[in-house]
């Protein structure tokens, strides 16, 4: 979901953050659909875990998909898996076409190795992913996976894919515990919730100088794990009168918008998906809630913008997630008609590295997973090199606001 602009330094002050209460009205339609709105997410700037602006990196080039034009491989597939359907099948779907867009620039360039991507859908269950990750594992043609999307879902197949030896790279997958079940397989393409959390909840704090700020989770693997970093580096900030878990799938939340306008916070944080983002943002408008409106990368989708109108106008946006830049940016939106989107510069820079391991002549899942375990190089939306948990060995979050 990136709709971007060139980078700038977050101006502060309250001509930068535009609260909630003050958003122009939301028109709906008669089906009960935000009509169509002119706001789109702008990255603003990249922080450090102390909420502190970062420059960020000018002038390397990122790895490209088609290499050399000379590579030579048998048949082989990579595998994409998260959600395609269901209420959150934006975030896979942009996964899933940066993936594609790698795969296709690939295959025109090397006439010799042509490799194939095979989509599992997820609707970002864990029960349903636990019943998608055997037929990967059982297709011999795949050799490696960009997925599980969703934290849930990646918890629950983990163990499937390490005993597998077949190499799991997530686009998407922040909760902080997945690098510790010593899965040998698993990568992580972005900061985790450990380095998301303090750092937006000290740009909140530190930066933007809330005093107050209400934490509301989704209770999700996600969501908790989120909330849980944000509330503790809030510490006292977090008022534990609006300390608040929701569901997922709840679309009506008008006890916590009560308990919220009581406490009169600064800020509301909210860690969960976009689909339950965009209605609650709304009732907080409607309910007079005079407040920033801050979450994370499960709701930086140009979805929540469509579906809660006019009032996303002004939200505050984190996300580990890279901002699509150059022809990366121009090929995407050629390629698929709509800009990139939240993880898709993931996808691509994953894909690409897979892509790159295979043409390396990697085609079996021991040698692309050494291949992987070993890699380093620059992509669209950062450096890739990982720790031996999985982890990156740079992580950088950044801020963006709905404009």
């Amino acid at each position: 979901m990136r709709g971007r602009v060139a980078r700038k330094a977050f101006a502060l002050g309250s001509a930068g953050v535009v609260a909630l209460a003050i958003a122009g009205c939301n028109q709906s339609s008669p089906n009960g659909e935000a009509t169509q709105t002119n706001l789109k997410i702008v990255e603003k700037v990249q922080i450090d875990e102390n909420g502190a602006e970062v420059k960020s990196a000018e002038g390397v080039a990122p790895a490209d998909p088609a290499g050399d034009g000379k590579a030579s491989c048998p048949p082989v597939m990579i595998a994409m898996m998260g959600a395609l359907n269901g209420p959150d099948a934006a975030l896979g779907i942009n996964i899933k076409n940066g993936v594609q867009l790698a795969i296709d620039k690939h295959n025109a360039a090397n006439a010799g190795c042509q490799v194939q991507l095979k989509s599992f859908d997820t609707e970002g269950d864990p029960q349903k992913a636990t019943g998608v990750a055997p037929q990967i594992v059982d297709e011999a043609f795949i050799v490696g996976i960009v997925g599980p999307a969703f934290s849930g879902e990646t918890k629950a197949t983990g163990d499937v894919f390490n005993q597998a030896g077949l190499v799991s790279t997530t686009a998407s997958a922040t909760n902080v515990t997945l690098s510790e079940n010593g899965w040998r397989t698993f990568f992580r393409g972005l900061a985790n919730d450990g380095v998301q959390g303090p750092s937006v909840a000290n740009y909140l704090k530190n930066t933007l100088g809330s005093k107050k700020v209400c934490v509301v989770d989704d209770s999700t693997d996600y969501g908790l794990g989120l909330a849980e970093a944000v509330r503790e580096t809030l510490g006292p900030v977090a008022d534990s009168a609006c300390n608040i878990s929701v569901k997922k799938g709840d679309k009506e939340f008008s006890a916590a918008v009560t308990q919220i306008k009581g406490a009169a916070p600064d800020a509301v944080f909210y860690s969960g998906y976009y689909s339950e983002a965009a209605p609650f943002a709304q009732q907080l408008k409607d309910g007079g809630v005079k407040t920033i409106f801050a979450s994370a990368d499960g709701t930086k989708d140009p979805e929540f913008v469509k579906q809660a109108g006019e009032a996303s106008k002004g939200a505050l946006l984190s996300c580990p997630c890279g901002p699509a830049a150059g022809s990366f940016a121009e090929e995407y939106t050629q390629k698929f008609g709509q800009e990139p989107g939240t993880y898709s510069t993931e996808g691509y820079d994953l894909g690409t590295i897979l892509l790159k391991g295979i043409d390396s002549g990697a085609i079996t899942r021991p040698a692309l997973l050494d291949f992987v375990r070993n890699y380093q190089g620059q992509g669209v939306a950062r450096k890739y090199q990982w720790t031996d948990k999985g982890e990156l060995t740079t992580n950088l979050i950044w801020m963006y606001e709905v404009q």
